[in-house]
């Protein structure tokens, strides 16, 4: 202060034959104290009441009236200029600070008569905002001295973050003024109950820093905390002293300063004889050198060295410029440059303070203080905002001990409303990865945010499951029913549409067993064909024989259509065949056992034959048996047209990659048991017919064959509904049921194919001698004959049941 007031007093172009003088004071760093000091910069503007004093020879006496102060420089901590700023605000006194920022100076209701050449903490609180952000941090801790300075510092840390928004604060802890011990290693043991915010923002003195890197220290946490610290922290070595490795990436702040180069040829030529205007002079040149000076009233101690008064500043000890010297530089001349405007106006023309600037009017001054504009001693501009604060200009910092080249702070940045980082970052270890100071890591693919209430930067990961995708961060929706999500789950894709194809074993097996039976089936009806007048093809009923066959080829036929592509007409076909097979079969041979049944019973009663009993009556009641089958068809169509759809559900197993839409023909599982039910109806009554007439000895009909090949198809087909059914659940569904269906009707095509076909085939084609014309019986020989051979087989089974009584033979 001393050098500003010695550089203005010496400069003619500023305030010009006036000298400016200070009283300076020391606030000894405590705000009460500081507010008694104050009182002495009022008493110029108190009246006192002097009409009752007197001197001894009666006269009143002659009272000097104290020097009026016009303004105030200071104080440095915020707290000491908070108490100061109350006092001096009734007596309309300006003031300036070179280095108070708490936040709340700036409010123009309470401090109006405050001013600052540094930048309030909300700046730097924003600065730190700015720098947690540009390091991808969202979860941090903050410690805070108690105290105007730590307490408001985070109080805007805080509001700005909650402002900008994505960063959130673990735990706010304060350090109490007069901590107890132990108390640092309790902070230290609830900054890890938040262990993932590694991250600390702390605004607090240099003896709280030092004890809390002391602490994190003792509990081996070293390289675990990542310290951003306000300007009280700043480039200084005593906080971190002896804990380097536990500051190390520390990221600091100061506001933005310079080295005053002619401050410093002041400075260091101050001795004991020419600066004794100073009086804190000697006891700063006793610290500073290590010695002890004689003084009077002061005892000497023994064992310390005497000063000689020789000693030099910077070449006798260390000297490093202070960094508030620019501030204080900065707010005296911003004084300064107030009044020389402010006697501009008022005193233009005349030499030395006039009389409207005696007194000087604080709120006039207050006015052109917060007008001011000029380039300090360092360059950069001085000026105040309408809240009496300067600009927001900031130096970062970062401690690298890691930095071979340069080991120690290292500036890496500026912030001037914006950050803006110019150097790479060094964190513990010599990383030069940014370390995670967040709670929650970012979701994988396909999962979502479940946010954890109060806290918006913590969130669980949920993965969107099934057939869900991620419809934004927070939400997981299904996919349309004929889509599946993508491998990521950030969208869906169409589900592949299958069918079954014919080189799939499921196709294989019944197409092979179709072929076999339609080759035997076509060489049946060309071995009839060619010997269509021999006794067995006759005896065989031809005109039946061949309706049957045209079933049993059909049936194999439709394991063709059912294997096929779907389509509009493979549906259609697939609908008129898979029944008409079997109906035609079963038809012809239901009218052949009804046939033998009938001559039989007749033949009981009457030598008569029964009606219907020709060929052409035969073929007429298979062809109305048959229509029913078309009739209830041809119905199906006209009710629902056949067509093709996509099954999604069938194939949908939890697995989506595993999904797939089916093409198939619009035939349900009810539907394909109805459209097969009447043929089954035929079959069951087929096989009653079957049963009634096994006792028909098997050299005049076709009735015990006909009855095998019942039995044998009842017991495929009984098979089948449980097969058929029980692979509902199945993810091969319809490939099982298809092979199902298709080899159960190809085993009872070869059954009927087998039982009543082959053998005669085999001998018409190796016993041709035994296809010759037998003696022709008439009707009641036929009917006499059946009836000997029942009683024959009705006594067999007497005996077999244990009787022993002999009946003579009444048939003889």
């Amino acid at each position: 202060m001393l050098y500003a007031l010695d550089q203005i007093n010496s400069d003619p172009d500023l305030l010009p034959n006036i000298t400016l003088g200070a009283r300076i004071l020391d606030t000894c760093s405590r705000d009460t104290y500081a507010l008694e000091q104050s009182l002495t910069f009022v008493q110029a503007l108190i009246q006192k009441d002097n009409s009752d004093v007197r001197c001894s020879n009666g006269e009143p006496p002659i009272i000097p009236k104290p020097e009026r102060v016009v303004g105030v420089i200071g104080a440095s901590g915020s707290s000491v200029s908070i108490m100061v700023a109350n006092v001096l605000r009734l007596f309309a006194i300006p003031q300036i600070s070179y280095a108070s920022t708490a936040p709340e100076l700036s409010d123009n209701s309470r401090y109006e008569f405050f001013s600052r050449v540094v930048p309030p903490d909300s700046y730097q609180a924003q600065a730190m905002v700015d720098i947690v952000k540009a390091m991808g941090w969202n979860y941090v801790s903050t410690l805070a001295s108690e105290g105007n300075y730590g307490e408001s510092g985070v109080d805007a840390f805080i509001q700005i973050s909650r402002e900008a928004g994505g960063l959130c604060i673990a735990q706010s802890i304060r350090i109490p003024r007069e901590p107890r011990p132990g108390e640092f290693d309790k902070i230290i043991k609830r900054l890890m109950e938040t262990s993932n915010a590694r991250g600390v923002i702390i605004f607090a003195n240099e003896d709280d820093i030092k004890r809390v890197l002391q602490a994190a220290k003792k509990a081996n946490l070293t390289g675990h905390f990542l310290f951003v610290g306000s300007d009280s922290w700043g480039s200084k070595i005593s906080p971190i002293q002896d804990q380097e490795e536990v500051a190390e990436g520390a990221v600091t702040i100061l506001p933005k300063r310079a080295s005053i180069d002619g401050f410093d040829q002041y400075f260091t030529s101050r001795s004991l004889e020419n600066n004794r205007r100073n009086i804190w002079f000697a006891e700063f040149w006793e610290d500073d050198f290590k010695c002890k000076l004689t003084r009077q009233g002061i005892k000497y101690e023994p064992g310390r060295r005497k000063c000689t008064g020789d000693e030099r500043i910077s070449r006798d000890s260390q000297y490093e410029q202070e960094g508030k010297v620019q501030f204080v530089i900065d707010a005296v001349y911003a004084m300064a440059h107030a009044l020389h405007n402010m006697h501009l106006d008022l005193c233009a023309g005349s030499m030395g303070v006039c009389e409207k600037m005696d007194p000087v009017e604080g709120r006039m001054l207050l006015a052109y203080i917060h007008s001011v504009n000029f380039n300090g001693d360092a360059g950069t501009g001085v000026m105040f905002n309408e809240n009496g604060d300067a600009p927001g200009r900031y130096d970062i910092f970062q401690y690298q001990m890691s930095n071979a080249s340069n080991p120690g702070y290292k500036n890496i940045g500026q912030w001037t409303n914006h950050l803006r980082l110019n150097e790479e970052m060094l964190w513990s270890g010599g990383d030069r990865r940014i370390p995670d100071s967040v709670c929650s890591f970012p979701c994988e693919n396909g999962e979502r945010k479940k946010m954890v209430k109060g806290v918006p930067c913590c969130w669980h990961c949920e993965l969107c499951d099934g057939y869900q995708y991620l419809l934004d961060e927070f939400t997981c929706d299904m996919c349309p029913f004929n889509m599946r999500p993508l491998k990521n789950r950030t969208g869906c894709r169409p589900t592949p549409i299958i069918k079954l194809e014919w080189s799939s074993p499921w196709a294989i097996i019944p197409v092979f067993l179709a072929i076999l039976g339609i080759l035997a089936t076509t060489g049946v009806i060309v071995t009839f064909v060619r010997f269509n007048d021999t006794p067995i093809v006759r005896a065989s009923g031809r005109e039946l024989s061949y309706v049957l066959l045209t079933g049993i080829f059909l049936i194999y036929l439709i394991t063709f259509l059912m294997i096929a592509e779907p389509s509009v007409g493979v549906c259609a076909f697939r609908r008129l065949l898979l029944g008409l097979g079997m109906c035609i079969s079963n038809s012809a041979m239901l009218t052949k056992t009804n046939r033998i049944y009938r001559i039989f019973e007749q033949g009981k009663k009457s030598v008569t034959p029964p009606k219907f009993i020709s060929p052409t009556s035969q073929l007429i009641i298979t062809f109305i048996l048959i229509s029913v089958q078309l009739f209830g068809v041809f119905i199906w169509f006209g009710v629902v047209p056949p067509h093709t759809i996509i099954d999604y559900e069938e194939l949908k197993p939890p697995n989506p990659e595993f999904a797939r839409g089916i093409l198939k023909c619009d035939m349900s599982d009810l539907s394909l048991i109805l459209c097969l039910s009447y043929s089954i109806v035929l079959m069951i009554t087929c096989t009653v017919y079957a049963i009634k007439s096994r006792g028909v000895p098997e050299t005049f009909n076709e009735a015990k064959p006909i009855g095998f090949t019942m039995y044998t198809t009842c017991i495929i087909w009984l098979a089948f509904v449980p097969i058929f059914f029980g692979t509902a659940q199945s993810t091969e569904k319809m490939f099982i049921q298809t092979t199902t269906l298709t080899v159960s009707m190809s085993l009872s095509a070869t059954v009927s194919l087998g039982m009543l076909y082959i053998p005669k085939v085999y001998v018409i084609i190796f016993h041709p001698e035994q296809n010759v014309q037998k003696r022709k019986r008439s009707f009641k020989a036929v009917v006499q004959a059946a009836t000997v051979s029942t009683h024959l087989s009705m006594r067999a089974s007497e005996k077999q049941n244990g009787e022993s009584k002999v009946e003579p033979d009444r048939s003889q």
